[in-house]
């Protein structure tokens, strides 16, 4: 079971979803750049005619109150939809999972472990995808209006691309081997719960939580590792916007606001890669190839089984 094939089998929830973070988060990158508007508007208009510069006022607030209405809509509506839709699904894939482990002859304890372990498919595809579009578009639409200010501010903020590159290579070598133990441990958690042995279950949570940690320090290496390029990135912003150039106070307020919109979403990668790490392995843990599939089918006693082994066939097609 992979991502690919949960989004094909479920795609007309997830686009809806998808649509609405969509909708809210490029409400939320033009918000900055039109709330500048407002401040110049007010600024600009102290003196002269009250009648013009009132109208004025008027318009650029009613443009920035209806994308801020936009950005808040279409994020409650996201969050009404998204419980019915996900939990749906969970309730289709744990279905699935369990029935194949069963069919591969797994004990109580995998196939139960293997459903709970389904639920970071939907914890994912709810929280994580969309935290990763937000980003992605948070980061692309900051940079595009960064741009739009001064070029050299845009490509100093690209600076960031080699590092995260890097880094994200050496932690996913790492780190996607320390989840594969956490999984395999967690497999066996209520085998280890059936020896009511004290010690063993003492032992058992000792060796998970030092897998735990092994995943933070590597966390915290990538963590720092941004924190530092991001520093500079900060500073020779600045440098660029209030020494190379002559802006205006809501210039200013709007270039800040995207660079720390910027940074503030570039430092939140290392928990997406956590997270991803972790559902590739789970994917390679729960990936069934068509011979299996076909040898599963085979061996199914009536046309129940068979049906249900079939459906999950073709969607893997």
């Amino acid at each position: 079971m992979q991502i690919k094939d949960l989004v094909r089998r479920f795609k007309g929830g997830i686009f809806i979803t998808t649509l609405l973070v969509v909708i809210e988060n490029l409400a939320w990158i033009v918000e900055p750049s039109v709330f500048g508007s407002v401040i110049d508007a007010f600024i600009n208009t102290v003196n002269g005619n009250e009648f013009s510069h009132g109208q004025e006022r008027l318009i650029a607030l009613a443009i920035w109150i209806g994308i801020y209405a936009l950005n808040s809509g279409s994020g409650a509506v996201r969050r009404i939809v998204d419980q019915k839709i996900f939990w749906n699904m969970y309730v289709q894939i744990a279905a699935d999972v369990s029935y194949l482990s069963k069919l591969q002859g797994h004990n109580t304890s995998k196939i139960a472990a293997r459903a709970q372990l389904s639920k970071e498919y939907i914890d994912f595809l709810q929280h994580r995808l969309p935290e990763i579009i937000e980003q992605c578009l948070t980061i692309a639409g900051a940079v595009v209006a960064l741009y739009l200010f001064d070029w050299r501010i845009s490509l100093t903020c690209f600076a960031i691309v080699v590092p995260l590159t890097l880094v994200n290579r050496i932690y996913n070598k790492h780190v996607i081997c320390y989840q594969k133990e956490l999984h395999d441990r967690f497999e066996s958690l209520y085998d280890v719960f059936e020896t009511k042995d004290i010690e063993f279950i003492r032992s058992y949570f000792q060796s998970t939580a030092k897998a735990h940690q092994k995943i933070a320090n590597w966390g915290a290496v990538n963590f720092s590792t941004m924190r530092l390029v991001l520093l500079g990135v900060f500073l020779m912003v600045l440098h660029i916007s209030i020494d190379l150039n002559e802006f205006t106070t809501g210039d200013i307020y709007a270039i800040v606001a995207y660079l720390w919109t910027f940074v503030s979403s570039s430092e939140y990668l290392p928990d997406l890669l956590e997270s991803w790490t972790s559902i590739k392995e789970v994917s390679m843990r729960m990936k069934v190839s068509d011979e299996e599939m076909q040898a599963l089918t085979n061996m199914l006693p009536n046309d129940d089984g068979l049906s249900r082994v079939a459906v999950m066939k073709t969607e893997k097609l």
